[in-house]
Order: structure tokens, then sequence, then C-alpha cells
């Protein structure tokens, strides 16, 4: 008799290659963050930029290869759109709450909200933006 296993392989392939992506994306994107901020760019108008930066080359690597969608890229656009847009709300409400109302230092606060929001997206990107189709 044999039991199935309690983790999905499809789910850890996923999560691995999401976060693989994420990982060079944010590294990139947070080290550009760091040095614009240190010249004396505003952290709230750097992050929006930078978010905007980063979203379309994001879409497309975890539409081909962390989440292999074979779906329409029309219909996975416009709700990668918005699962961004809910995204980009939740950072810009962690840094105003640890920054602005909690004195935190927005290096800190950034990189934390950095983390919550990966999480946030890869469910909206597995359970609705690239959710599969296949009939079972």
């Amino acid at each position: 008799m044999s039991h199935a296993s309690p983790i999905d392989p499809a789910l850890i392939g996923q999560l691995s290659r999401y976060v693989t992506v994420g990982f060079v994306s944010n590294l990139m994107l947070y080290g550009l963050y760091l040095a614009l901020t240190a010249v004396g760019a505003d952290p709230k108008a750097t992050m929006s930029a930078l978010y905007a930066m980063g979203m379309l080359s994001v879409f497309v690597a975890n539409r081909r290869w962390s989440f292999r969608h074979e779906g329409s890229s029309h219909c996975a656009l416009a709700r990668y759109f918005i699962a961004q847009a809910a995204g980009y709300a939740t950072n810009l409400t962690v840094l105003v709450l640890l920054v602005d109302v909690g004195g935190i230092d927005h290096r800190y606060a950034q990189g934390a909200a950095m983390v919550l929001v990966a999480v946030q997206l890869f469910l909206m990107q597995r359970l609705w933006v690239f959710r599969s189709v296949r009939a079972g």
C-alpha cells in the first residue's frame, strides 16, 4: 500500500523556480534601490520606479519558467498587472507603516516588504495568474 506524499512535487518545483527568479531580480533591484537612496533619491519614489521596471521581465520569466503556463498570455498579463498592483499596495503600505509611523530605517523596512510581497505574489500567481486549466 503506497501513501501519497503530503508534499506536491509540482508545488516544490514552482516554488524553487519562483524563488530563483525572485532572488536574482530582487537582488539587482534592491541593489539599485540602496544605491539610488544612498545618493539622495526618495525611498518611496525609488521603490515605485524600480517596482515598475521589474514587472515585465519577471512576468516573462515566471510565466515561461517558474509556472510553465501555457494558457492565454493576454489573460495572464491582465491578471498579473492586478496582482502586481496588489503587491505594490502592500509594499507601499509596509513602507508607510514601518518608516513613517514606526520610525524604522527604510532599508530594513524595504527588505521586509520584499519578503512579504514575494509570498503574496507567489500565492496570487500560483492560484490565479498562472493557474493550471488542465482537465483532471
